[in-house]
């Protein structure tokens, strides 16, 4: 017995030394080739900014020029440099892509709809990477009808998307748009379903969506400027005219909004809508009158937003009249539809954030939140039923789905939680009784049982309580040692929910735990919450991250050595300011896309989205937001001190967030700070700013960051 139990001792022993000894020249193979590595650095170029007699230096300007080789060539030692850093990694990043891409089933398809007597249908093949649009006339069971096969089309492309598919009134035709670029300017095409061809129709530089009038002829589409992108005018176009046969409808002369059209849920009005960001506006015509002149429904008045619904002899305003902060509902004959007409129909209620309202022929349905929590609240017109769907929990994302059919009493809505899958689910309003259509099918040895989650509350530093969901494997256990990974965005009033995640379990599941921090700047708490994180205020999107991840700490959830952060885009630019303000609570930071030279980007009226986001951020030719906006931008306050390590990933052709902030970012940071921890710029040259297209490929970059995290914990086996 004494003999078994040595040598069990001894091979445990020789398995820990064995374990250690590979982690450790898995580490030596990694420091050794680092120390081979010399970081690209980029050529320092003076340039100035000069403006309110402030000069700002910008040594790596020179960056935002793509035609000069020289830019290219830099991105891409960047690119070579992350590559060889991070060469000991791929063979486990392409163990994580597999892992995570198991977990999908590939043979899938969507819940069909019905829409005008056919029912549509998505559906995957297996081993392809874009979808198959389809429809089945009437019945389920009639033969399948084949609209668009993205794998055929996305032939040749690095890069393909197709949007905007709207069918004809008649069923015989299909109005689509493609973008092989990734910058978000779509080619706009009609197909004719008889015969399967492509007509002439072929418009570049749209939105991708489009409108049908009642004539199965004419097309209402969005133009976008060529330089800015910002969409700017409405075309009208019949689609057996030449392409360069251009009828302009309107065209939105203020360069701080931007325009779309759209038509009716009951198909009998086409809708503008000129919209800045706190101010809407919008014209109409009857769909089988397209050649007459839109009528205005209320011309803008600064702060009023609105949005319209057609029901009977009415339309319903969702808006903010009268100081209705959180939204109300309003209604007005249909032809009275100026302001003065509106009378209350929804009350507006001070602690209650209206969302999305959904209209059907004998109920409507109003999407709520509550103390952060989405509810659906469902009401008969007769005014005989009025009650919410029943919901439990706090970490969950609730909202109305496809409701395209207004001649039903069937509410489709998607239901998730951080520990649960999607789920398509439809309630009878008038039954009441609920129908699962379809759940996320997540392969593998997934159990949500496995899985816990909670909603925290941290301290504002001025008192306000944040949000935060959390989500790890139950047996994690939550303390100093426990890497937790904390997401946020925080900006445009976009919420954030609590949702379930296939790739975040290759995480769970090695010992991390997952976070959002719903902090200001996104609409969790109520219209009150976004405004209190923009212009003047927008420091408090950062302050609540920071005192969020501090929470987690003083909590003994977990401890700056295995504290991380996360955030793309805007929330790429909360990264930034983290990492200036308070580098030494976090051990590694992921910045996607991010907007991080602000004042710049808001000083050119040429970039993507400038003009538009002026109530969102402030313009900066006016003194006192441009020295506020400067006080945080990243690229501006990058300092001489230690920085964690650090995750930066780009796309050469994004539209919303140029390469060259980012990649600017990058280069200030390598020359000043004064720490040998990691630091990647990793640009993709054949993407923008939602990354790779297709349904696996962008697997491959959540692969990269969930190894960059997983190296920095150990956990690289």
């Amino acid at each position: 017995m004494k003999l078994y139990v040595n040598f069990n001792v001894n091979l445990i022993l020789i398995l820990i030394f064995g374990v250690i000894f590979a982690q450790s020249c898995n580490s030596d193979m990694k420091n050794t080739s680092m120390k081979k590595l010399t970081p690209p650095v980029a050529e320092q170029k003076q340039y100035q900014h000069s403006i309110h007699n402030d000069i700002r230096m910008d040594e790596y300007y020179w960056l935002k020029d793509k035609d000069n080789p020289e830019v290219i060539d830099y991105l891409e030692r960047e690119n070579d440099y992350y590559e060889k850093a991070t060469s000991h990694t791929v063979e486990f990043q392409n163990e994580l892509f597999e892992e995570m891409k198991a977990r999908i089933k590939e043979d899938d398809s969507s819940v069909p709809y019905f829409y005008n007597g056919y029912w549509y249908v998505s559906r995957y093949e297996k081993g392809k990477e874009y979808p198959i649009y389809t429809r089945k006339r009437e019945t389920l069971d009639t033969e399948e009808e084949i609209l668009f096969d993205c794998n055929e089309l996305s032939k040749g492309h690095e890069y393909f998307r197709l949007v905007g598919i709207s069918i004809s009134p008649d069923n015989t035709k299909a109005a689509f748009a493609i973008d092989t670029v990734s910058r978000r300017q779509y080619t706009l095409k009609v197909k004719d379903l008889v015969t399967g061809k492509l007509l002439d129709t072929s418009i570049e530089n749209t939105t991708g969506g489009s409108v049908w009038a009642k004539d199965n002829e004419t097309l209402f589409y969005t133009q976008k400027d060529p330089i800015t992108l910002r969409s700017e005018a409405i075309y009208r176009h019949n689609i057996y005219a030449p392409n360069n046969e251009k009828n302009l409808v309107y065209e939105e002369e203020d360069d701080t909004f931007s325009v779309y059209v759209m038509d009716s849920k009951s198909e009998d009005y086409i809708f503008i809508s000129s919209y800045s960001t706190l101010t809407t506006e919008f014209q109409y015509i009857k769909s089988d009158e397209p050649l007459g002149d839109f009528k205005y429904f209320q011309k803008r008045i600064r702060g009023l937003e609105y949005s319209i619904s057609h029901f009977e002899d009415n339309f319903y305003v969702f808006t903010n009249a009268d100081d209705a902060e959180n939204y109300k509902i309003m209604k007005t004959p249909v032809n009275q539809t100026e302001r003065s007409n509106w009378v209350d129909f929804v009350d507006h209620r001070p602690q209650v954030l209206l969302e999305d309202l959904e209209i059907f022929k004998e109920y409507f349905a109003i999407t709520e939140r509550e103390n952060g929590l989405t509810k659906i609240r469902i009401q008969s017109w007769d005014g005989l039923k009025d009650f919410y769907l029943p919901i439990e929990g706090e970490t969950y994302s609730l909202y109305a789905s496809t409701n395209v059919d207004f001649n039903t009493t069937k509410l489709r809505y998607v239901f998730n939680s951080m520990t649960s899958p999607s789920s398509v689910r439809e309630f009878d309003m008038a039954n009441e009784e609920h129908n699962i259509l379809k759940e996320q099918e997540v392969l593998g040895d997934f159990d949500k049982n496995n899985y816990t989650s909670d909603r925290l509350w941290a301290t504002a530093e001025d008192g306000v309580k944040i949000p935060i969901s959390i989500v790890h494997h139950k047996e994690t256990e939550l303390n100093s040692n426990t890497p937790i990974l904390l997401y946020a965005y925080g900006s445009y009033g976009s919420t954030i929910d609590p949702n379930f995640s296939t790739t975040r379990l290759s995480l769970l599941n090695r010992g991390f735990a997952f976070a959002i921090a719903h902090i200001r700047g996104g609409e969790y708490m109520g219209r009150n919450w976004y405004d209190d994180g923009k212009l003047f205020n927008k420091k408090n999107t950062f302050s609540d991250f920071i005192s969020s991840s501090k929470f987690l700490i003083e909590e003994g959830m977990t401890s700056s050595e295995h504290l991380y952060a996360y955030g793309g885009s805007a929330g790429g630019l909360l990264m930034g300011v983290i990492l200036n303000d308070a580098p030494k609570i976090y051990n590694g930071v992921i910045s996607a896309v991010p907007f991080v030279d602000v004042v710049t980007t808001m000083l050119d009226d040429t970039i993507p989205l400038t003009t538009s986001e002026y109530d969102e951020w402030g313009n900066p030719n006016d003194k006192e937001y441009y020295h506020y906006i400067k006080s945080y931008s990243p690229y501006d306050n990058v300092k001489v001190q230690d920085y964690p390590n650090i995750l930066v990933t780009t796309g050469l052709h994004d539209s919303q967030v140029q390469y060259w902030e980012p990649a600017k970012w990058v280069a200030r940071l390598r020359r000043l700070k004064t720490d040998n921890k990691q630091l990647y710029l990793n640009t993709n040259m054949n993407a923008g700013h939602s990354g790779a297209s297709g349904r696996f490929d962008p697997l491959h970059e959540t692969a990269k960051k969930y190894s960059f995290l997983l190296e920095l914990e150990n956990k690289f086996m």
